[in-house]
């Protein structure tokens, strides 16, 4: 007995109707063609990604930085750093620095003030006490090294001399120009340290034993050749050992002449009393001091001692002008003359720029080129001169002799 198919009904799904199913197609009879399928769609086409534009190779060298010349184009700017680096090894000297004849004329003539101050510092501590009487003048002639100790030269620096640390754009300009300079010297560059006045003027200064001060406006005004040569000329000093001898000169020398200060400010002021009490005793000081002087030199015949008293700030003054010469001659001998003699030109002008189309050097003179000392940016405008101040005045020599002296170095360097 046969079992008739059991019949299945479509499955249901929970909460909506079955989905329909597609009925089959019908087969074709025969006689009849079927069509054959569609092909697929094509893939889409992408675009293809750009190819990378690399940049096209140039075709000019640019032009190199114009050496000793400072002019950085047509438009007349002025370049900053026209300094020709140096390369290679840097020979350091054994003997950084020494003493030469008008370094150690200036110690002997200073010995009579030193003398003379030691004598009114023990007056001063024997009024005091007996015993200071000894002690402080012992102490106070052992401490004339201590100024070229490192700490009291900052101290120094910052208060006696106005200096000031230089910024960090400053130091990152100095180190490179300071640094082709000791290069060109042999000396080590650590030994020196670079500080900054606040000064409107070209100039810079050599002080104590470690010490070489350019001021602001030569900073923001010279282009690094310039300001390697005014380096250099600073550096000259330090080797020739006329800043220290100028330093421990003054410093023995500081008792006597503020003593005397004072007491020509006392009899100034006696006299400017204007009454008879001041009067009077401004005229029985005066008195006093002339008739011990009368006899010291005459009645006693010790006019002798009083000689290098009147005579040493002459001497003193000349020797200020030798070693000007001498430092001026170091910083020729380390390829800087043109660029000395540049500076000498614009300091003895007052920094004005001559008028164009004109030389501020003289018919048959050595040429030294003008530069618009004008760095790129806002212009700029010097500080205001302070008040008086107790930093070191420039013991410069006469700026034309100066550069006669620049000028003849230079020709000697040319005709070896």
């Amino acid at each position: 007995m046969a079992v008739p198919p059991k019949e299945f009904a479509a499955p249901t799904y929970p909460g909506e109707a079955a989905p329909p199913y597609p009925e089959p197609a019908p087969e074709p009879g025969p006689g009849v063609s079927v069509a054959p399928p569609p092909e697929p769609p094509p893939p889409p086409a992408y675009p293809d990604p750009p190819a990378p534009a690399y940049p096209d190779p140039p075709t000019s060298v640019p032009a190199p930085a114009v050496p000793h010349g400072g002019h950085g184009g047509a438009d007349g700017a002025v370049r900053m750093d026209d300094l020709e680096l140096a390369t290679g090894r840097r020979m350091v000297k054994a003997r950084q620095r020494g003493v030469d004849g008008a370094a150690l004329w200036h110690l002997l003539l200073t010995v009579p003030t030193g003398l003379l101050s030691l004598g009114v510092v023990t007056v001063l501590s024997g009024m005091v006490n007996v015993a200071l009487a000894v002690i402080v003048p012992v102490a106070w002639l052992l401490s004339g090294p201590l100024v070229f100790h490192r700490r009291v030269e900052a101290a120094l620096a910052r208060r006696l001399f106005g200096m000031r640390r230089p910024t960090e754009e400053e130091a990152r300009r100095l180190d490179v120009v300071w640094e082709q300079v000791t290069r060109r010297a042999g000396v080590d560059r650590e030994t020196y340290e670079l500080w900054i006045q606040e000064r409107a003027e070209l100039n810079a200064t050599a002080a104590a034993g470690h010490i070489v001060a350019v001021t602001r406006h030569a900073l923001d005004r010279l282009p690094d050749t310039r300001l390697a040569a005014v380096l250099a000329h600073e550096l000259g000093h330090h080797v020739g050992g006329h800043s220290w001898a100028a330093m421990l000169a003054d410093w023995y020398a500081t008792p006597a002449r503020v003593a005397g200060r004072l007491l020509l400010a006392l009899v100034v002021s006696l006299f400017g009393a204007r009454n008879k009490a001041g009067f009077a005793c401004g005229g029985c000081l005066t008195l006093t001091i002339g008739t011990f002087l009368f006899q010291l030199a005459f009645l006693q015949g010790m006019w002798w001692l009083l000689v290098p008293f009147a005579v040493a700030p002459v001497l003193i003054g000349w020797l200020h002008r030798v070693a000007e010469f001498r430092a001026d001659a170091y910083a020729v001998g380390l390829g800087f003359g043109e660029a000395l003699e540049d500076v000498l030109v614009r300091e003895g002008s007052g920094g004005a720029a001559p008028p164009p189309g004109t030389s501020p050097v003289p018919p048959g003179a050595l040429p030294a080129p003008h530069l618009p000392y004008a760095p790129p940016g806002a212009p700029y405008a010097p500080p205001a001169p302070a008040g008086r101040s107790l930093a070191p005045r420039a013991a410069h020599a006469n700026v034309e002799a100066r550069l006669r002296n620049v000028r003849l170095v230079r020709d000697r360097q040319v005709r070896r």
